[in-house]
């Protein structure tokens, strides 16, 4: 099998490109961030869901993004709530963490030197996004443009590396889909940007209302809500 990394946050995208990559015959590496991010639960869901789909191995690293803030989820920042598609489309939001993105995909090319892996998932979307700058068609572009500039495999000709991005052009509910035809249980994941004790959704953040939306077009209840309802 061919050996892929596949950046997995322990969320609905990340958790449906793991099912993809191993529906398309790859072999995942699975690697996570403790980034500084006010809570602990998607790192825990991140451990499940890479163990659910059998993930060669799992790895969380350690960047303190907390200490340069700037964002929601990494300082002391009130996370937006109750906001529609068209507010959340029309700035970046708070909730982005700046860089995030370059650095995660900067140690998934590492890590696939490493591994020997020519390929790395990661679950970006131009569609229902929160209009962050890192999740567009033509950034991922132009990293996978520089990592063949900077790795042993790309100087040497032997290896290209891609950077695959099947759910880039996916509303939430075509994601949600997918994943179900592949068998992902979604009740594993975690999307919600300020949860309350116990992990339980906040239901008004971004991605929480983001994450309903993609359920009620799909035509299927959420399991993390079944009950709570």
């Amino acid at each position: 099998m061919k050996r892929a990394i596949v950046l997995l946050s322990g969320g609905l995208d990340s958790t449906t490109v793991l099912a993809i990559a191993r529906n398309e015959g790859f072999q995942p590496f699975t690697l996570s961030f403790d980034y500084g991010q006010r809570h602990r639960i998607e790192l825990e869901r991140a451990a499940v869901v890479a163990e659910a789909f059998g993930a060669k191995d799992h790895r969380v690293v350690s960047v303190d993004l907390a200490q340069f803030g700037g964002s929601a989820l990494t300082a002391d920042i009130a996370v937006p709530t109750g906001r529609t598609a068209k507010e959340m489309a029309g700035e970046i939001p708070v909730t982005y963490v700046p860089a995030r993105n370059t650095i995660f995909l900067s140690y998934a090319l590492a890590y696939a030197e490493v591994t020997g892996s020519h390929d790395i998932f990661i679950g970006v979307n131009a569609l229902d996004y929160s209009g962050y700058p890192d999740c567009r068609p033509e950034y991922i572009q132009a990293f996978e443009t520089m990592t063949n500039l900077a790795t042993r495999a790309g100087v040497e000709g032997t290896e290209r590396l891609t950077i695959h991005t099947p759910l880039i052009e996916m509303t939430k509910a075509q994601i949600i889909k997918k994943g179900l035809e592949l068998g992902v249980d979604y009740g594993l994941t975690h999307s919600c940007y300020d949860p309350k004790v116990g992990g339980v959704p906040c239901g008004v953040c971004d991605s929480c209302l983001l994450r309903k939306k993609g359920f009620e077009e799909a035509g299927v209840e959420d399991p993390l809500l079944q009950g709570n309802t």
